[in-house]
C-alpha cells in the first residue's frame, strides 16, 4: 500500500509540474510584410526609408517561384523587413494609383494591358519578375529584371540597402563582402 501511495503521489507531482511548465509557442515563419505602393508612399512621407517593389503579373511563373523561394528565405525576409518598405505591384492591375499629385492608370492593349506606373518603374521594359529599388526620396535607384535566387538577392538588397551603390560598383562590393561565393552582376 505504501508503494502504491508513493507511485500515485509521484505521478500527481509530475503532472502538476508539467502543467505549470511554460508553454512554448511555435515561432511563426518570418514573412515579408507587403504593402501597396500607396501605403509605402504614405509611410515614406512620415518615416523615410528605401522602398523595394516586386513588379509581377498573375500569369508569371518565375514571379511565383521568386515568391516561394526567394521572398521566404529568412535572411532576405529579415533584411527587407529592417531596411525597406516592401511593395507588391501587379503590372496589369486595373485600379488607378495616386502618389501625391501623380495619377497612374491602366492602359488597355490587346488582350492584356499594363499599368502606367509599372511601365514607368521598369523604364518601359515590361519584363517579369522585375524588382525595383527606390531611395528615401521615392526616386528610382534601379530596376533589376529576372528571377533571382535568395543568396544572390541578399547580396543585391544589402548592396542597395547599405548605400554601397552610391560608393562603389557592385563587383567591388561583392568581392569584398562575398568573395568567391556567388556570381551576380548588376
Amino acid at each position: 500500500m505504501k508503494l502504491f501511495t508513493f507511485i500515485v503521489a509521484t505521478l500527481l507531482i509530475a503532472v502538476t509540474l508539467i502543467s505549470f511548465r511554460p508553454q512554448t509557442v511555435p515561432k511563426e515563419t518570418g514573412k515579408i510584410k507587403w504593402m501597396t505602393i500607396e501605403e509605402a508612399f504614405a509611410q515614406n512621407q512620415k518615416k523615410p526609408k528605401k522602398v523595394f517593389i516586386d513588379v509581377y503579373t498573375d500569369w508569371c511563373g518565375w514571379c511565383k517561384v521568386m515568391d516561394r523561394e526567394t521572398f521566404t528565405d529568412p535572411s532576405v525576409v529579415d533584411y527587407i523587413s529592417k531596411n525597406y518598405y516592401a511593395v507588391k505591384l501587379n503590372a496589369e492591375q486595373k485600379e488607378d494609383i495616386v502618389l501625391g499629385k501623380d495619377k497612374f492608370v491602366y492602359v488597355a492593349q490587346g488582350s492584356r494591358g499594363y499599368h502606367q506606373l509599372a511601365a514607368a518603374l521598369l523604364r518601359n521594359q515590361l519584363s517579369y519578375p522585375t524588382v525595383v529599388f527606390m531611395n528615401e526620396k521615392f526616386q528610382a535607384i534601379q530596376p533589376i529584371p529576372g528571377y533571382i535566387k535568395a543568396p544572390e538577392f541578399h547580396q543585391i538588397i544589402t548592396f542597395i540597402g547599405g548605400d554601397h551603390y552610391s560608393k562603389e560598383p557592385f563587383d567591388q562590393f561583392k568581392a569584398k563582402t562575398y568573395p568567391q561565393k556567388y556570381s551576380v552582376k548588376l
